[in-house]
């Protein structure tokens, strides 16, 4: 059985070491800081490892419609949402994962742009 992405990285404490370096960069970008003014991060980052992790193969697993309800208040813009996909891309690109499993996880998330985007 061949391993997953969510394996052959290291399971949850990878992924969260690259959750958590994802946001510091989200933080510091002036087109998606806004979002995040007055939130609890590490309830951000914990579900956001959960979300990452899901889409690598690992045990935990996110609805569409689970997706849209939490995003469906916060008018996430297609720019911000585009935004947070370079980032996530050049984050992956830092923890020196290999271009087919960065692909594989845009993919995954860029496919799930409907229930993020305001409409």
């Amino acid at each position: 059985m061949a391993q997953t992405p969510f394996d052959r990285y290291g399971g949850f404490a990878s992924v969260s070491r690259i959750v958590s370096e994802f946001y510091d960069k989200v933080l510091d970008s002036p087109l998606l800081a806004e979002y995040f003014q007055n939130v609890d991060m590490r309830s951000v980052i914990d579900h956001q490892t959960k979300f990452i992790a899901s889409i690598m193969g690992g045990p935990a697993s996110y609805s569409n419609d689970h997706l849209e309800r939490v995003h469906a208040n916060l008018g996430i813009t297609e720019a911000a949402f585009n935004e947070a996909v370079a980032l996530l891309r050049e984050t992956f690109e830092d923890f020196d994962l290999d271009e087919s499993d960065i692909a594989a996880v845009v993919q995954e998330v860029v496919a799930r742009k409907n229930f993020i985007v305001v409409r």
